[in-house]
């Protein structure tokens, strides 16, 4: 039954992670309900439902646009496997309780988060709002213990954040301080305090890799949001 359970997991994941590929990619542009159906970004020919199944259409179709043969970017599959086996992994790791609805929520936002963040160097706060508030009712629910670290991990992180923003002049987005904020609230304060020691961590040797082989200049902007992502999911697991 464990076996069955992860599986169903695993496609309904491939399933979300189309989807939440879809809302990365229109919802800083404002065209998340503008278009009913998927389409190719190149010559927007509206895409058949064969052409949209996870993973296999990408391969079937060798990364290309079967209209214009134009590249299909490899976020698509790649967010869609990681999001099919990060939802495997979260009912082998959580089990099935209810904790198993914030691991989820968790993953979808961050899986949104990435594919924003990555192509358009945004978070959208309308994305934050509206999982605040899933996390907010679940919170209400599922407190933690004590019940005001939520609160003290939505206020540090906040605080932290904006305080980096105004002695390095930009060196962090405003949405990297609400997405900080939020994992505050919904991890508490001292899993907040790794999940900064961790992406930063990273975000460091990282964004420090690809200055040495010239990859990105010194004053270019860089995605912090994927990193923040990386070190709450360590955090929280």
């Amino acid at each position: 039954m464990n076996s069955i359970l992860i599986f169903y997991l695993f496609l309904l994941g491939l399933l979300l992670g189309s989807f939440y590929n879809v809302v990365g990619l229109r919802l800083p542009k404002g065209e998340l309900f503008k278009e009913e159906r998927s389409y190719c970004p190149y010559c927007r020919k509206t895409l058949k439902w064969y052409e949209l199944v996870p993973l296999l259409s990408y391969f079937h179709q060798r990364g290309k646009c079967r209209y214009c043969q134009s590249p299909i970017s490899f976020i698509y599959p790649a967010m869609e496997l990681i999001s099919g086996l990060m939802f495997a992994f979260c009912i082998w790791y959580v089990g099935l309780q209810l904790e198993l609805v914030l691991a989820l929520l968790l993953i979808s936002l961050f899986l949104i988060i990435t594919v924003s963040d990555l192509v358009y160097m945004i978070i959208p706060d309308k994305l934050l709002l509206f999982f605040f508030i899933l996390f907010l009712i679940y919170r209400c629910f599922q407190p933690l213990e004590p019940w005001w670290s939520s609160l003290l991990g939505g206020v540090i992180g906040i605080g932290m954040t904006a305080f980096i923003i105004l002695i390095s002049k930009g060196g962090m987005g405003g949405g990297d301080m609400k997405l900080f904020g939020l994992i505050g609230f919904v991890l508490g304060w001292k899993l907040l305090l790794v999940t900064f020691f961790l992406s930063t961590l990273l975000g460091s040797i990282t964004s420090g890799f690809l200055l040495i082989v010239r990859v990105i200049s010194k004053n270019e902007p860089f995605p912090f949001g994927p990193f923040i992502v990386v070190g709450a999911s360590f955090s929280y697991f």
